[in-house]
């Protein structure tokens, strides 16, 4: 059988970035917890993003799960969500006992539906935070999600989980909102083998997010607890191979942007096939290259062609408000989540794919036209 080829598997780099940074953990004995490697891949994660502070965290969920906290949101408060994310998006509104309510995508971005979002703030007036995500590395309608936003002084956390380096007008996501997440998941552009950070210009809340994530310690000399704590922090092992990852990030950045535009070449002639689309004035990281296809062909038909020669793909994300844990809350829209769940596909997106192996992945998707 041919070579397995993933969605998205992780890439080291090819100078040992990452080992270097492993090593002199190694040799100064700062394994865990904490240490150099932390206090440096906060200062230059937040300088790459252009951000006042970051906290590297042992997730993106629990960067959400704190940002949602910060935020000061609890029980039976009202969090708006995209629907058409990942589970870990909606989760941690569960954890701090809120209400989610889930909004639509829009054709434009696939993102979250200023339209939608409007109309449940209009049902929810008090809602206080909305979260909104960059799905696949597309960055959503920022300039109205924040409108809506300000006009019912709600806070906006950004799901930049997908979309560290992409630009929304000169800008990179993650840092419009009051705070941002990042993912490092094994999947992810870059990687901690796990791992997320939160993002903000607020540092005074950042210094009390690291506070929460380090179980909420006082500073005494023996073990003082005034607060609820949570074990969140990064090692300093993931955070010395975050930031070997950091330096070529760059570098995946332009190999996924040359992966989608082999594929939109190699496959656009095909009848029925659509892109995900995107505004103008960004930059996209371009994660992952998603398509849609035409009504005579499902997903299914092409995961299973593409599983048949070792080729890994994915369905899009099934939309929260279709899931059966979340299902008995409110959601606001239309179907167009539903319709892109549907009849969208994840291609594969390695930043280690040959042209041969584009080539081949194309042969088969052309083979169902």
């Amino acid at each position: 059988m041919n070579d397995k080829i993933y969605l998205s598997s992780p890439h080291m780099s090819e100078e040992g970035f990452e080992l270097q940074y492993i090593h002199e953990a190694f040799d100064t004995n700062w394994i865990a917890p904490l240490g150099k490697n932390v206090d440096s891949f906060e200062k230059e994660l937040a300088d790459y993003v252009d951000s006042q502070a970051a906290a590297v965290l042992a997730s993106g969920t629990a960067a959400l799960h704190l940002a949602l906290k910060a935020a000061d949101v609890g029980q039976g408060d009202i969090v708006l969500c995209q629907s058409l994310t990942f589970s870990a998006t909606a989760n941690p509104i569960i954890y701090q006992g809120a209400t989610p309510v889930f909004i639509d995508s829009e054709d434009q971005t696939w993102n979250m539906c200023p339209i939608a979002l409007r109309k449940a703030f209009e049902k929810y007036p008090n809602a206080k935070a909305v979260i909104a995500v960059h799905l696949y590395g597309i960055p959503c309608n920022l300039d109205e999600i924040l409108r809506v936003c300000r006009e019912y002084d709600a806070v906006l956390i950004e799901d930049a989980a997908e979309s560290l380096g992409s630009y929304y007008k000169g800008k990179h996501t993650g840092t419009f909102g009051e705070y941002g997440i990042l993912s490092f998941n094994g999947n992810k552009i870059i990687t901690t083998s796990g791992g997320g950070a939160l993002i903000s210009d607020n540092v005074e809340k950042i210094k009390k997010a690291r506070f929460w994530a380090t179980q909420s310690r006082e500073a005494q000399r023996h073990y003082e607890h005034k607060e609820l704590g949570y074990n969140y922090r990064m090692s300093n092992i993931c955070a010395g191979i975050g930031r070997g990852q950091l330096k070529v990030l760059k570098k995946r950045i332009q190999r996924k942007n040359e992966i989608y535009r082999y594929y939109k070449n190699a496959l656009r002639d095909l009848d029925g096939i659509g892109f995900m689309p995107e505004l103008e004035d960004c930059e996209q990281n371009r994660w992952l290259t998603v398509i849609t296809l035409p009504e005579d062909i499902k997903p299914l038909d092409l995961i299973l062609a593409l599983e048949k020669e070792n080729i890994e793909s994915r369905p899009l994300w099934k939309p929260m408000h279709l899931q059966p844990y979340f299902s008995k809350y409110d959601y606001m829209g239309e179907s167009n989540a539903q319709k892109l769940f549907e009849n969208g596909v994840c291609l594969p997106s390695d930043t280690k794919l040959t042209e041969q192996d584009l080539e081949r992945i194309c042969r088969i998707i052309r083979s169902l036209w």
